[in-house]
């Protein structure tokens, strides 16, 4: 669960992230905020978001196990480019002991230029690109095959160090606007099939169409495979 709003919408600040948590755990227990009984109880599977890139940095795993103690049951994290600051995150994701209790995912995503990186760097709050990486969408060039296919290699490359980090249990694909992009990576990554025998107590794999605080769409079906074989 996530707070933001629709852009056609306006501001409602009844609840914030958690208490959308433990509403959404409300309703899935079959009774709404009133007391009042539902029959049927919705099968909802709540889940959250985190962004190990915006400071306090040491906050970060406390405020995730609020979202897990108010009924997280998945954690979907902000985009990926700095791989030493995500390790450091879980880290004290794993001093906590957060990653036995909820399947966490790491957000991935392709650059498609230069422009891009620079206005995530510059201008997305909570999201943190290295120069390097800036530079690598630099000397790219112009063309658009060679600058897309560099995009993907950086992503494929990030996911491969991710791999190495304990606690990880799997990785949410974000193409922002580039959707074709995803079998490309998923192949490149290694990532397909996804198999629970293979990737441990948790094992998940979503797509989504935007950034990690604005959305927080998941493959249901893969969780509840994740949670029944957590189970």
């Amino acid at each position: 669960m996530v707070h933001g709003d629709h852009p056609d919408a306006k501001p409602v600040f009844d609840l914030d992230s958690l208490q959308l948590l433990v509403l959404a755990n409300l309703l899935r227990g079959g009774r709404y905020m009133s007391g009042r009984e539902i029959v049927p109880a919705p099968d909802l599977f709540p889940g959250a978001t985190e962004n190990p890139f915006a400071p306090p940095y040491d906050f970060r795993p406390l405020r995730l196990m609020k979202k897990i103690e108010a009924g997280a049951r998945f954690i979907q994290t902000q985009i990926t480019f700095n791989v030493a600051r995500f390790a450091a995150f879980m880290e004290g994701v794993r001093d906590l002991g957060l990653d036995r209790r909820v399947p966490i995912l790491a957000g991935v995503a392709p650059l498609r230029s230069a422009r891009a990186a620079r206005y995530l760097q510059e201008r997305v709050p909570g999201m943190e690109v290295p120069d390097a990486i800036v530079r690598r969408m630099e000397q790219a060039g112009p063309d658009r095959t060679r600058r897309e296919d560099e995009g993907i290699r950086i992503c494929v490359e990030i996911i491969d160090q991710l791999r190495d980090i304990k606690g990880l249990a799997w990785f949410h694909l974000m193409p922002i606007r580039w959707e074709e992009a995803v079998g490309e990576i998923a192949s490149r990554a290694r990532l397909l099939p996804a198999r629970a025998s293979l990737l441990g107590p948790f094992a998940a794999a979503a797509v989504d169409d935007g950034g990690a605080e604005g959305r927080a769409a998941a493959d249901g079906s893969a969780l509840q495979r994740a949670r029944e074989h957590r189970a």
